[in-house]
């Protein structure tokens, strides 16, 4: 059988591995093996974050919007459940912006939302 030289293979590999933990403190950073557990744990953390951020944005959202519908004496659940029979389609991202940038604008919906309730 014929011999086979991984010496290119293996530093690519290790070299890609160091590309990637560049700016990690000390030894994280330099030596191959506790780079590389480093590595796979910032991986595994950044994918379970991109999903969390999408959660923790909707969670800050709904906090806004309570936080500025009962300024106009209205909980949140009754602004939704308003909103949802106005047939008015605004998502909570705009919402929130709404409550933060345009409280005038805001408490027009939230007006609109209250006429629905009563009819």
């Amino acid at each position: 059988m014929t011999r086979v030289k991984r010496g290119n293979v293996a530093r690519k590999r290790r070299k890609k591995i160091l590309k990637l933990a560049k700016g990690f403190r000390g030894s994280h950073s330099r030596l191959f093996r506790t780079a590389n557990q480093q590595v796979m744990k910032a991986l595994r953390n950044a994918y379970r974050d991109r999903r969390k951020r999408k959660r923790d944005f909707r969670r800050l959202w709904i906090a806004r919007i309570n936080a500025a519908s009962r300024q106009h004496g209205m909980s949140y659940s009754q602004l939704i459940g308003n909103l949802k029979k106005a047939d008015i389609q605004l998502n909570r991202k705009m919402l929130a912006q709404l409550a933060v940038l345009d409280p005038a604008g805001f408490g027009r919906v939230l007006e609109l939302a209250s006429q629905a309730k009563s009819a």
